[in-house]
This record gives structure tokens, sequence and C-alpha cells, in this order.
């Protein structure tokens, strides 16, 4: 089984980063994790998010972050629309499947024209 965050948005933002002061670099990615088994791929509801500054190129934790951040991280996670949840059956799922009803439609076949 693999797990992975994909990258579904990057915002740029307005606000002055809490490290260097710079207006122009702050960004928040918004991330869905993605599922993948030998049987199917998933997207599950599963969010994250993540600040950086790529001025100092520095990752921007919740606690320094200031009420004008906050207020824009909020509004942004409103605004948000993750992809929706899905599951994607793969072909093995499929063979598996039809096997396990094949072997029981034998035995109930086997055990009804015995009687």
């Amino acid at each position: 089984m693999s797990e992975k965050l994909v990258t579904i948005n990057t915002v740029n933002l307005n606000n002055h980063c809490p490290e260097c002061f710079s207006k122009e670099g702050l960004q928040i990615t918004f991330r869905q994790r993605f599922v993948e088994t030998a049987l199917y791929k998933s997207i599950t509801k599963d969010v994250s998010t993540e600040m950086y500054c790529s001025v100092c190129n520095t990752k921007i934790y919740p606690s320094q972050w200031t009420d004008d951040i906050e207020r824009v991280y909020d509004y942004q996670m409103k605004a948000f629309q993750p992809k929706k949840a899905s599951k994607k059956y793969k072909g093995l799922f499929w063979i598996i499947l039809i096997v396990i009803v094949a072997i029981i439609a034998s035995v109930i076949g086997i055990t009804f024209y015995k009687l």
C-alpha cells in the first residue's frame, strides 16, 4: 500500500511573513491524501495544509501565525474545494471477485444437483 499527498492548490498570500517580514513569498498549499493498493486507488477526504515562505525558505507553523494570517487561512479553507473522495477498483480486484462468485455458484450448484 502506498500513500502520498497530492498537491491540489497553492495560493499566494498578501500577508507579511512572520520570519522575514516579506510581503511577497507567503504561500499556502492544499494537499489531499491519495492511497493506492494492489486492489484499488482511492482519493480520501483527508486534506492537509502547509504554509511556506519562498523568500526565506521557511515553513510557517500555526504557532507563528498572526491574527491576519489566521483570518486569511480560515477564508482560504472555506474557499478551498477538495477533490471528491472516490475509489476505483483495479483489474485484480475484479478477477478475484469473479473467481469467488464462480466458486460459490459451483458449490451451490453441486449442492442442489446432489439433492
